[in-house]
C-alpha cells in the first residue's frame, strides 16, 4: 500500500512497527531511517521496554531522600525492564555505586528536557570525564578528592582525564525554603564554575564533568534528623542547582559531590544515611555514573541516530505519590497533547496512534504513570490535585509487579480480584481513553477504581 501511495516506511516509536510516511520528510525531527529500540532475545523481535524512575532531590522522600536508599528499587526495576532511565539522586550512594548496563544515568535538568522531547539520549561505551574542584576547598580535602579520582582510574579503569581548580571560590550557600520545606541554595560565583568547565571542554575534549563544591561546615545539629533517617537532605537542593547550571549551558552530563569535613561519629546512625559516613568524599559514585552516562542531543538540531532514545520510547514512569508536579512528570503526563513536527497534511499521514486536530498531526502516545503511596515527600502534588492520569500503588513491590505485567502486554487490572469490568461502548466525545485513569491498587482491598468525573487534562 505504501508503494502505491508513494510513501516511504516509518517505524512508530510507540509501537515499533513500520507504517507509511511521506517520502523524504522527517517526523519529530527524526530521520525516516530511525528505528525504535528492539530486542531479539530468544529469537523474538519486539520493541525494548523503557521505564523512567524519578525521586526528586531535596524533598525529603521517604525512599530516595537519603544516601542512595532508592538504589535497591532501581536495581529491581532494572532486572525487569530493558532500559531504565534515572538520575543521580536515585543512583548515587556516596562511596557506593552499583553498575547496571541497562540503566541510563541522566542529570535532572537533562531528564526534564528529554521528557519534553527537546533532547534525546545517546548511550555510550565510555565518557572522558573531567573534574572541577572548588578553589574554596582546603588542601587536605583537595588531595582526598584527587586520590579518589586516581583510585577510580587505577582500580576501575575509569577515564577521568584531567582536573581544574576554579579561579575563585564558588561560595556555596544552602537553605530550606520555609514555605515548601524543600532544600535549595545557590553559588555566589557561578561564572567561576562555568569558566572552569569551559576550559576543560575546550582543552581536554571531555564528554562529562564532575563538580566538587566546598559546602559550609555548619553545626552538626543541622544534620541530626537526616542522619537518623528523617527530615530533609539539606545539601541536595543546591547540588541540583549546580549540576543544572552546567548541563543547561554545555548540554553535557554533569553531577555534583559536596566537599565537607567529616561529622562526629554517631553510633546510632540510620542505615539509610550510612553510605555518606564510610569515606572522606562523596565522589566515587559520581565518577562511576558519569563514566557511562548517555550523551544529550538536541532533537531540533537535526536527525537523531538509530542508537538514541527519545521521549516517545518511554513506556512507564514511576515516582512518589505527591511528587507528580515536576516538569518531567507533567511532560510525560501530557505527552499525548504535544504537536508533532510532521510535514504532511492529515490526508497523507498514516502514522498509527495519531489524532487529527485541525490540520496538524498529534502524537497520542503516553506512558503508564505509576505513583507510589509509600514514598511520601514534603510536596503535595498528587495525581488528583495535578489532574493527571496515574495508577496509584501502595509501594514499590506493587509498582514492580505492574511494570512486569505492562511489559508482558498484560493489563495490570486483570490480575486483581473483580477488577475487569464489562467492555465499554465507544464514545465519540472522547478522542483518547486512558485505561488506567486514577486507578488505585491496595495491598489488601484489591484494585478499586476511583469515581473521577473531573478527568485529567
Amino acid at each position: 500500500m505504501a508503494s502505491l501511495l508513494g510513501l516511504s516506511s516509518f517505524v512508530s516509536p510507540s509501537l515499533g512497527v513500520a507504517v507509511p510516511s511521506p517520502r523524504g520528510h522527517h517526523l519529530f525531527g527524526v530521520s525516516k531511517k530511525w528505528r525504535a529500540p528492539i530486542s531479539c532475545a530468544q529469537k523474538r523481535w519486539e520493541r525494548a521496554y523503557t521505564s523512567v524512575m524519578i525521586v526528586p532531590t531535596g524533598v525529603g522522600a521517604s525512599i530516595g531522600g537519603f544516601a542512595g536508599d532508592a538504589l535497591p528499587v532501581a536495581r529491581a526495576f532494572a532486572s525487569v525492564v530493558d532500559n531504565l532511565i534515572s538520575h543521580p539522586n536515585v543512583l548515587n550512594a556516596a562511596m557506593l555505586f552499583w553498575p547496571m548496563p541497562n540503566v541510563l544515568y541522566v542529570e535532572g535538568f537533562a531528564l526534564d528536557m528529554f521528557a519534553q522531547g527537546l533532547w534525546a539520549l545517546r548511550p555510550v561505551h565510555q565518557n572522558k570525564v573531567g573534574l572541577v574542584l572548588d578553589a574554596g576547598m582546603e588542601e587536605d580535602l583537595r588531595v582526598r578528592h584527587l586520590q579518589v579520582a586516581d583510585a577510580t582510574r587505577a582500580s576501575l579503569g575509569l577515564p577521568v582525564v584531567e582536573y581544574i581548580v576554579t579561579d575563585t571560590p564558588l561560595q556555596v550557600e544552602k537553605w530550606i525554603e520555609p514555605e515548601s520545606g524543600q532544600s535549595t541554595g545557590r553559588i555566589r560565583q557561578p561564572g567561576s564554575l562555568l569558566r572552569a568547565v569551559e576550559k576543560l571542554v575546550n582543552s581536554s575534549g571531555i564528554d562529562a564533568v564532575a563538580v566538587v563544591g566546598r559546602f559550609p561546615d555548619d553545626d552538626a545539629e543541622e544534620f541530626v534528623d537526616y542522619r537518623q533517617g528523617k527530615g530533609i537532605d539539606i545539601l541536595a537542593g543546591v547540588e541540583a542547582v549546580i549540576s543544572h547550571l552546567v548541563v543547561e549551558k554545555f548540554c553535557l552530563p554533569c553531577a555534583h559531590a559536596p566537599a565537607l569535613l567529616p561529622l562526629p561519629l554517631d553510633s546510632s546512625l540510620c542505615p539509610k544515611s550510612a553510605a555518606e559516613e564510610i569515606g572522606f568524599t562523596f565522589l566515587p559514585c559520581v565518577l562511576a555514573g558519569l563514566s557511562k552516562a548517555p550523551q544529550y542531543l538536541v532533537t531540533t538540531a537535526g536527525s537523531v541516530g538509530t542508537d538514541c532514545l527519545v521521549a516517545s520510547d518511554v513506556d512507564s514512569l514511576v515516582l512518589p505519590i505527591d511528587a507528580c508536579g515536576g516538569i518531567g512528570a507533567l511532560a510525560f503526563a501530557n505527552s499525548d497533547k504535544k504537536k508533532v513536527t510532521c510535514f504532511c497534511s492529515s490526508d497523507d499521514c498514516y502514522i498509527l496512534e495519531v489524532m487529527f486536530l485541525e490540520d496538524h498531526c498529534w502524537f497520542a502516545h503516553r506512558p503508564l504513570i505509576i505513583a507510589v503511596k509509600e514514598n511520601e515527600t514534603v510536596l503535595d502534588d498528587t495525581p488528583d490535585k495535578i489532574g493527571i492520569d496515574a495508577l496509584v500503588v501502595s509501594n514499590y513491590w506493587e509498582a514492580l509487579g505492574v511494570i512486569a505485567a505492562h511489559k508482558a502486554g498484560i493489563d495490570p487490572l486483570s490480575m486483581r480480584k473483580d477488577a475487569t469490568k464489562r467492555i465499554r461502548q465507544f464514545s465519540s466525545s472522547m478522542l483518547i481513553s486512558n485505561r488506567y485513569k486514577h486507578k488505585h491498587v491496595h495491598t489488601t482491598g484489591g484494585l478499586q477504581p476511583r469515581d473521577n468525573t473531573r478527568g485529567g487534562p
